[in-house]
């Protein structure tokens, strides 16, 4: 039986587990509450709070995710009381002079931390939980004064849940948090013009991505999803090795089912056409009773056990923070038995009408009645027209309103009212990364762009947008091809190149965004998403930028930043 309580104006929920104390302080702030500008400032908070903990005889840990930040610990009860302390004192006075060592830790945490899927990207663009797809890139700004300002908006006593596998409290917490209110889950933003949509990836493998209504059947169909391509493309196709679903929830009232399978690339059309039609058999409602009885049974089993409430106490103390009542056992055993084909049937539409899908390279999802997402700008700015140096018909227009890059093919355009971050280098080189996640590259010297242009652009950006990037080397510094330089600011030859998927990657070689690999499952406590039973799996696709700097423009389509 869960308990609910209160320590120092922190709600509590406890409940007895078989071996050592585990704990957990959970605040209600994530990735998804950052800009894109400022993104990594909570991850920061959290390094920062745990730094004077050193050396632990005892386990313990924090995982910054898209709408929480969660500290855990397990141990002893002094050990846990210990560490509860800590952190609450840590988060009252941080040490900042720790600042400059934790970013370069975060930025070398992120080099080992391999690729993330881009999917939220795509679909949620450069804000909210977009931001989970793109580097931390507010590490290059963030100063001590932000840090304190952030950690006291969002690190309160109302802003968190505590956690506790115990009937009661363990003596000596004091958990002085400075005062607050509970935050709401952040909006989510979209960049997707309609749905179901598609985009080519650069791999074989194909992924689904849905954000649907929070409920048990939803949880359900995803098992039911991953069993089904497991079976078909697996064990009867002999086309995947891993085909998987999950359920994941996302804030109080929606959660996303994601689905993955793997293929070769002789058999990517294969898997496609297998994927989706798995997907299209779900939605017409051919599901064998037995089927769904084994996935509820499944369900059940987790429900029946003994400390399902304790290890459920994460979950819970998320739902608390997000607004979602709670719902107790005996309800939560009722929905599942309640379950029918009916209801996996319903879902499944649900996620089909919401569904974003990845497909593989050299394929697409029109023929499945699939919308393809954008990959250009439906406007161009108005003002002056740079060309540039290396091939006809291509350049850039800097304008009053934005910068756009424009080619045969169409347009990327970024407005300066809906820039999410601007990424500036000392030699003048600028990247704009619009709310939508379209990306504008300007450099100077692929374009003949003068200074006065680039001080232009960055009077038109707010302050808040703008993140300087250390000066690059010489030989970094991209060049126009011999014999193409201009001579003068309207002499030259007016050609262009689009350096698309060749270009050099502008920030630092530490954050790759988009190989393929298929992620590690997801809902572990320690790895911030605990108290969610069902697996996660996730694909983290494609190579975003080439290893390197900033060089002239991508293609004329949707750039994403990486992770």
């Amino acid at each position: 039986m869960v308990t609910h309580t209160e320590v120092d104006g922190i709600e509590t929920v406890l409940a007895p587990m078989s071996g050592p104390l585990r704990a957990g302080l959970m605040f209600r702030v994530g990735r998804a509450d950052e800009t894109l500008a400022t993104a990594g400032i909570t991850h920061l908070v959290e390094h920062l709070a745990l730094h004077r903990h050193g050396l632990a005889d005892f386990h313990y840990n924090g995982a910054t995710a898209a709408t929480e930040t969660h500290f855990l610990v397990q141990g002893t009860p002094a050990e846990v009381v210990s560490y509860l302390n800590g952190v609450c004192a840590a988060l009252r006075d941080l040490p900042l002079d720790r600042l400059d060592v934790e970013k370069e830790i975060l930025r070398t945490e992120a080099a080992g931390r391999g690729t993330g899927s881009r999917l939220p990207l795509w679909r949620h663009g450069a804000q909210s939980y977009g931001l989970l797809a793109f580097p931390e890139f507010g590490l290059h700004r963030i100063g001590a004064e932000e840090v304190t300002d952030w950690a006291a908006e969002w690190f309160t006593r109302q802003n968190c849940v505590l956690w506790i596998t115990a009937d009661e409290l363990p003596e000596g917490l004091s958990l002085t948090l400075p005062e607050g209110e509970r935050r709401a889950a952040p909006e989510a933003t979209s960049a997707l013009p309609q749905s179901p949509a598609y985009f080519t990836g650069e791999e074989a493998g194909v992924v689904l991505h849905a954000v649907v209504e929070r409920s048990t059947a939803a949880q359900v169909f995803a098992d039911l999803l991953g069993r089904a391509l497991f079976r078909e493309l697996r064990q009867e196709g002999g086309l995947s090795y891993q085909a998987a679903g999950d359920y994941s929830p996302r804030d109080g009232g929606s959660a996303v089912v994601t689905a993955v399978a793997d293929a070769l690339p002789a058999k990517r059309e294969a898997v496609l056409g297998g994927f989706v039609d798995v997907l299209a058999a779900l939605r017409m409602g051919r599901i064998e009773p037995a089927e769904l009885d084994s996935v509820r049974n499944r369900a059940l089993e987790e429900l029946n056990s003994h400390e399902t409430e304790a290890a459920g106490l994460p979950g819970l103390a998320r739902d608390l923070l997000l607004g979602r009542p709670a719902v107790d056992r005996d309800r939560a055993r009722a929905a599942v038995e309640a379950l029918t084909v009916a209801d996996m049937r319903r879902v499944a539409g649900e996620v089909w009408d919401a569904a974003l899908l990845m497909t593989p390279s050299g394929t697409s999802a029109d023929w499945a009645g699939f919308h393809a997402a954008p990959t250009t700008s439906g406007e161009r700015v108005a003002g002056r027209h740079w060309p540039s140096l290396a091939r006809e018909g291509f350049g850039i227009v800097i304008g009053d309103d934005g910068v756009s890059m424009v080619g045969p093919d169409g347009q990327a355009t970024v407005r300066y009212d809906a820039c999410a971050a601007v990424l500036t280098l000392p030699d003048g080189a600028r990247r704009l990364i619009g709310t939508d996640a379209i990306t504008v590259d300007v450099e100077p010297t692929l374009y003949g762009i003068p200074a006065g242009e680039i001080a232009r652009i960055d009077a038109a950006l707010p302050p808040t947008a703008v993140v300087p990037l250390p000066a690059r080397s010489a030989d970094r510094i991209p060049q126009p091809p011999a014999g193409k330089a201009r001579g003068g600011v309207r002499g030259g030859v007016r050609s262009g190149i689009w350096y698309g998927a060749l270009a050099d990657r502008f920030v630092n070689a530490s954050d790759p965004l988009l190989g393929v690999a298929f992620l590690c499952l997801l809902g572990t406590l320690a790895a911030g998403n605990a108290g969610d039973t069902p697996v996660a799996v996730a694909l983290a696709i494609g190579v975003l930028l080439a290893a390197g700097p900033l060089t002239a423009v991508r293609t004329v389509r949707r750039i994403h930043a990486r992770r």
